[in-house]
């Protein structure tokens, strides 16, 4: 039969510049993949990365050091940190790491979807590769559109601007950009169309797992405000796998300086993905938590008190209440942009919520809590209203999913809803009295919330267009 050239350790694909050349492969060092079983482990991809550099800032609960702003020239980071709407965005971003990345996976589970088909080896086995294929593909346009495009609005998704939808290994592929209704459609399809097939138990941690097939499904649900179908999807993710690591007992042993918790063994992960790569943590020291998330842990938070540091005289700003992660991830693996069963309790907890259960919806939180809070009060009340309930649900996400896009996910999507909607107000600097202090305001309907498309991308693809009223250099 025909060989069937890829790489099989990487899949070494050239930094993609536009949505048009996303398929360019290098055979420089490729082997020979003509077995179902071959295509079947090209889908664990170790070290798997999702930068969030171009647009961390936008979240309310990260921070940047005021020497790292203060008398510098402003680049994305200032620009998003001071909420500046009047600087050119589109000229300083040439280029995105999280993008051309996002792409490349893309590249590669079309690979695989595509041409399994044609390799020697039984159809379960080829059925199982492009079921995981698809679930990954998925995955990455999900992150593409709600970093790219405005968060889904069933009012207005099916006119708002979306991304590139990939679907398949075409080298001459010259797509135009889909609208974000679209994309969803997409995603959801590729998600339906996997699920018979995939395992509860895959072949390593780098393969998709039921669990986390019904984790990310109830995600895109919720995303959707299709509140039942969420619940249902979260529920039997939970059927797979519902532990949450005990932080309460961890903290009794000691923690991380004492036992090492490697990613291997915090039984809540349910994806091993990145921001940056393994040791992504060992780089935490950039990662400043806000003094608004550092107030709203308190002092009997497991998630803070084992992993922070508040008295770094080197990168923090003495007296600003910030924080930074600074932990290493040989002594603790934290999941900050996979998925792991906390964040399906939390979505768990969002659907009762918006179903008028209150009871419901504390009731798992408080299950979550009792495996994070140290003591005080570690059952919350339960509130008479939907906004209250969802303000401790919307809480408990900030504290518990870290660092990565989710609370940068979470801001865009709520602000969709006027009960939830914030306007992000950040007094700066703190502590440097050299300066006038000012307040910068983010409201919900600002267009930095969108990210533009790489500068790269638009000059070499003219059927993409940005998704904000910005306008090229060209």
């Amino acid at each position: 039969m025909k060989n069937l050239y890829i790489l099989i350790l990487s899949l070494i694909i050239l930094t993609v510049t536009s949505c048009e050349d996303y398929t360019d492969i290098t055979p420089k060092g490729s082997l020979v993949i003509e077995t179902a079983d071959q295509f079947l482990e090209t889908v664990s991809l170790p070290n798997r990365g999702y930068p969030i550099n171009n647009f961390q800032y936008l979240s309310d609960d990260q921070w940047m050091r005021e020497a790292n702003v203060i008398g510098k020239t402003p680049n994305i980071d200032i620009i998003n940190f001071t909420f500046d709407e009047t600087t050119d965005r589109v000229s300083l971003m040439n280029s995105s790491s999280f993008y051309n990345q996002a792409y490349n996976y893309i590249n590669r589970w079309n690979t695989i979807i595509s041409l399994v088909d044609n390799s020697t080896g039984d159809e379960k086995t080829k059925q199982l590769a492009k079921a995981e294929a698809k679930i990954y593909r998925a995955y990455d346009h999900f992150l593409l559109v709600n970093t790219y495009a405005k968060a889904y609005d069933p009012q207005t998704a099916a006119t708002d601007g979306g991304i590139c939808i990939m679907d398949k290994f075409d080298l001459e592929a010259q797509p135009s950009k889909s609208t974000v209704a679209q994309v969803y459609e997409f995603i959801q399809k590729d998600i339906e169309e996997a699920l018979p097939y995939i395992q509860e138990k895959p072949l390593d941690v780098y393969h998709p797992s039921l669990a986390f097939a019904y984790a990310f499904k109830a995600k895109v649900h919720l995303f959707k405000r299709q509140i039942e179908s969420a619940k249902e999807a979260a529920e039997k993710s939970l059927t797979y796998n519902n532990q949450i690591f005990d932080m309460v007992a961890y903290n009794k042993l000691g923690g991380p300086t004492v036992v090492a918790v490697p990613a291997a063994n915090n039984v809540e992960v349910l994806s091993y993905m990145y921001m940056t790569g393994y040791n992504e943590m060992n780089f935490a020291q950039s990662y400043v938590i806000s003094p608004e998330l550092r107030t709203l842990f308190g002092t009997n938070d497991a998630r803070f008190n084992l992993f922070f540091n508040t008295a770094s005289t080197t990168n923090l700003d003495q007296g600003s209440n910030t924080a930074y992660w600074a932990t290493q991830y040989t002594r603790f693996f934290y999941p900050t942009v996979g998925m792991k069963t906390p964040e399906v309790y939390l979505m768990l907890a969002e659907c009762y919520a918006r179903e008028d259960k209150f009871n419901d919806a504390v009731t798992v939180l408080n299950t979550l809590r009792a495996k994070r809070i140290v003591s005080g009060t570690v059952n919350l009340a339960v509130p008479t209203t939907r906004k209250e309930t969802m303000e401790l649900v919307i809480n408990e996400r900030r504290k518990e999913l870290l660092l990565g896009f989710n609370r940068f996910f979470d801001l865009k999507r709520l602000n969709n809803e006027t009960e939830y909607a914030k306007t992000i107000t950040r007094v700066f600097p703190i502590v440097n009295k050299t300066v006038p202090q000012k307040t910068y305001t983010l409201q919900p309907n600002s267009r930095l919330y969108i990210m533009p498309f790489p500068l790269s991308v638009l000059q070499k693809n003219p059927n993409l267009t940005l998704n904000t009223n910005e306008t090229v250099p060209f």
